[in-house]
């Protein structure tokens, strides 16, 4: 089972439009910082700064070739994190999950608990409230 935590930053690193477009171009093939900045329109400067979530993030590795630095999609990382968004968006059919071992089925519980707490809440016959004494401080002369 994925932890919520990770499904969570899984989310918040595919949450920026430009760093979708820069995963795609480089499902392609490997590009180094200005051929990305020339492809998405935008300064190498913002480039690098969603190159370094994605390398945090595991899902681009670096390669260095002479001056230029090229980037390339983690193969490993990028199946993974399809398994964990895939079962994540599963569904289970109707009904799935509320029978019990012994095939009797579940009730449901929200309803059940919902009676219960109508029937124990009890109103307040206290009266109305009374003003509470003020907190100055009385400075007297001497």
């Amino acid at each position: 089972m994925t932890s919520a935590r990770e499904l969570a930053r899984i989310c918040k690193v595919l949450s920026v439009d430009t760093r979708v477009r820069i995963i795609q171009l480089l499902k392609k093939q490997p590009l180094c910082v200005c051929a990305l900045s020339a492809r998405l329109g935008i300064t190498a400067g913002a480039v690098s700064q969603h190159l370094r979530i994605l390398r945090d993030a595991g899902l681009v590795t670096d390669e260095k070739r002479g001056y230029y630095t090229h980037y390339r999609l983690n193969d490993k990382s990028l199946s993974r994190w399809k398994d964990i968004t895939e079962r994540f968006l599963e569904t289970e059919p109707a009904g799935a999950g509320r029978s019990l071992p012994d095939g009797r089925q579940r009730r449901k519980s929200c309803a059940k608990k919902r009676k219960a707490v109508a029937g124990t809440r009890k109103t307040s016959k206290a009266g109305p409230k009374t003003a509470r004494p003020s907190r100055s401080k009385n400075v007297t002369a001497t």
